[in-house]
């Protein structure tokens, strides 16, 4: 886990991490969630709706947006203020999707970051574009 002071980063910073979007994760989000919307829980359901399967539930995909403010840039002082999310593409099980975030703006006044996300299938399609502004929390 990155410890990333507001000082020590700079407008064009980069990180980036991969997940792979399985099964067991559909599951574990519609028992979390309660949604059961069959596009998600049922592959021949989705088929018949002309998907290649069971579809991930955009707010799984984009939860990864979490990982990437507290865990990678900045980390551990990290606290999301605001999230802007739009889903491009299908994402399904068994993808490998590629996560990365940019800092696009900072404000000093309020130690806080604007990182600009995409998230790639393995064709390099884009599945997810969004934003996020993120406090960086001073350590104590």
């Amino acid at each position: 886990m990155n410890q990333y002071s507001y000082d020590e980063i700079d407008i064009g910073h980069k990180e980036s991490f991969e997940v792979t979007i399985t099964e067991k994760m559909l599951d574990s989000f519609k028992s979390i969630t309660g949604d059961c919307n069959p596009l998600h829980a049922d592959a021949g359901y989705a088929k018949s709706e002309g998907y290649e399967g069971r579809v991930a539930y955009g707010m799984l995909t984009a939860s990864f947006m979490s990982t990437l403010a507290g865990v990678y840039i900045p980390g551990e002082r990290s606290l999301i203020k605001e999230s802007k999310i739009k889903f491009a593409k299908p994402v399904y099980p068994g993808e490998t999707i590629s996560v990365e975030g940019e800092v696009t703006d900072k404000n000093e006044t309020f130690h806080m970051i604007v990182l600009k996300v995409t998230m790639k299938n393995e064709k390099g399609e884009k599945v997810l574009r969004g934003s996020m502004d993120v406090m960086i929390r001073q350590a104590k």
